[in-house]
């Protein structure tokens, strides 16, 4: 079963936040490389100790939906072949979101992430980060690539950003995904770059099945990586049973 008990906390402690501050993420032209640190204060309250990994099951949610996307290189690459393997953390994001309970939160708590799984030998072959721009038009594959060199790297551990060749591409992902974006348009109704979308990240196991989606409320380092180490003893638990 989830961790009902922790669910709930969060709920109470960071519902009423998230629905406002998720109401609308507004975002302005331009590129901000990097992305700006939302700082400690912001991070949704958590006063319990997060349920041990491995004493708890993650529901099998849907299968991952695919598609054909670019990399920073510009090469056409599917992404299932990016979700599957291993376990997978996902989000969908803009190079020039300045919304700080946005992007830059979500890829704040990765980076928290990728740095304490990187420094487990045991684990960070075993698990990679994906991040796939909304905006194709905007995030060209150089502007990712410029993008990915600003973040810097941990060694060993496998961060892949992708975008697509066009919007009419990238919209039946997102719709498999249930990732809701919507462009705002002007008075003349012509699309402008005030973009309204909800902060999701999903964790996908090593077979390519959803097994959580996270929402703003739910982002916490510690919740997140004790779901990706409870996967990890599941796939361990599968391959002593095959043995």
């Amino acid at each position: 079963m989830r961790r009902v008990d922790e669910l709930s906390c969060l709920k109470m402690c960071g519902t009423q936040c998230a629905s406002a501050l998720l109401a609308a993420i507004m975002l302005l032209p331009g590129s901000a490389w990097p992305a700006p640190d939302p700082g400690p204060g912001l991070a949704p309250h958590m006063d319990f100790v997060p349920t041990p990994a491995g004493t708890y099951q993650l529901q099998r949610i849907q299968q991952c939906p695919d598609a054909v996307l670019l990399n920073p290189s510009a090469a056409t690459r599917r992404l299932s072949s990016y979700t599957r393997g291993k376990v997978t953390l996902l989000t969908f994001f803009y190079t020039y979101c300045t919304d700080p309970w946005g992007c830059p939160f979500a890829y704040q708590t990765m980076k928290t992430l990728r740095d304490r799984i990187a420094a487990d030998t045991s684990s960070r072959s075993r698990v990679r980060f994906v991040s796939v721009s909304f905006d194709p038009s905007h995030d060209t594959p150089d502007t990712l690539r410029a993008y990915n060199q600003s973040l810097g790297t941990a060694p060993g551990f496998e961060w892949q950003f992708f975008t697509a060749r066009s919007m009419a591409e990238l919209s039946p992902l997102l719709d498999g995904f249930g990732q809701d974006v919507r462009v705002e348009a002007d008075a003349a109704g012509r699309p402008t770059r005030a973009i309204n979308h909800m902060l999701k990240l999903f964790l996908i196991d090593g077979a390519g099945v959803v097994r959580e989606i996270y929402s703003l409320a739910f982002v916490h380092p510690e919740v997140m990586l004790n779901d990706i180490q409870t996967l990890l003893m599941e796939s361990d638990r599968a391959a002593m049973q095959l043995r």
